[in-house]
């Protein structure tokens, strides 16, 4: 079978939208050369596991890869691709030099693609992401392995934005907790909330490709008895109190919906809000502070911020 490469020269901020745009027209899961990843600094402090190699990455901005069917309708949705990204400047989200190209690849070339880029990374304290193929031995007795699958969709779960609210999570999160994951997109968040503790997780997602990729994932990693999965959009519905409400989402959709997140969550309990790029982190901020909630800590990695608050 033959599947089409669709590469798009973007921005940052634009990583989460494109992907969620490239899910929606049909791809199995998004590959992101981001030339940040060469030089990041994280391995003395938690030992991650690859190698990069600088040629697959652009000199600026970032790349966004994903793999169509080659199908008689492949050129509609690849026109239909091109227009959804074009409308992201409504929102101000700035797409770059968006530069669209594609080009064919077979079957086996697709799988050694999808594994070019995916390895074991060590990506907090304690917890590590897996590849579904790879044969990982844990270096640490309480350390916690996740299990993905690229191929699933939704990333590899280890974006900076999905990184701090792991490194959250683990801050946050305490025995018996009741979670609420906003935007749940592969699980992965509420994967480590279950692990971590959280007695009942509640993994939303807007987006029916997200809530299959999810559930896969959460049975894959055997949280299912304590993870919920459901289509939903936002806190629409949510009747009962959360000790944690976590949303790795765009900035634009949590200014949205920060008064309602206060009335899910307890007194006392916390908001983990991720997905906001730096120039937007006052703004946001700001917004959490007018619902109520004061702010605890603002962890940055590269162009993107996570604010964890606590409902007063």
């Amino acid at each position: 079978m033959k599947w089409s490469e669709i590469s798009i020269h973007t921005t940052n901020e634009a990583i989460e939208p494109i992907s969620n745009i490239l899910h929606e027209a049909g791809a199995s899961g998004v590959v992101i050369e981001d030339p940040f990843d060469l030089i990041k600094d994280r391995e003395d402090q938690f030992g991650e596991i690859y190698q990069l190699n600088p040629q697959d990455y652009p000199e600026e901005g970032v790349i966004v890869k994903a793999y169509l069917p080659v199908n008689s309708f492949l050129g509609e949705t690849v026109d239909e691709i091109k227009e959804a990204i074009n409308g992201l400047i409504l929102y101000n989200i700035d797409i770059g030099l968006n530069k669209v190209t594609i080009s064919e690849v077979n079957e086996e070339e697709w799988a050694t693609a999808w594994k070019k880029y995916y390895n074991p990374v060590k990506i907090s304290e304690r917890f590590t992401i897996v590849p579904t193929w790879e044969d990982y031995t844990p270096v640490s007795s309480d350390e916690l392995i996740i299990e993905l699958d690229p191929g699933m969709a939704f990333g590899t779960g280890t974006h900076p934005t999905t990184v701090m609210c792991i490194q959250a999570l683990e801050r946050t999160v305490a025995q018996g907790d009741r979670v609420v994951d906003v935007g749940t997109g592969s699980g992965v968040l509420s994967i480590a909330a279950a692990m971590l503790g959280a007695e009942k997780v509640e993994a939303l997602d807007l987006d029916e490709v997200a809530v299959k990729s999810a559930r896969l994932n959460i049975k894959l990693n055997k949280v299912h008895e304590t993870v919920s999965v459901s289509q939903n959009n936002l806190l629409n519905g949510v009747q009962e109190g959360a000790d944690v409400v976590v949303a790795n989402i765009l900035a634009e959709v949590i200014l949205r919906f920060t008064d309602e997140v206060a009335k899910t969550v307890k007194k006392g309990g916390r908001f983990i809000a991720s997905g906001i790029i730096q120039q937007k982190k006052q703004q946001v901020k700001e917004a959490i502070i007018q619902a109520g909630f004061e702010i605890e800590e603002i962890l940055q990695m590269e162009d993107w911020v996570a604010i964890i608050a606590k409902n007063k």
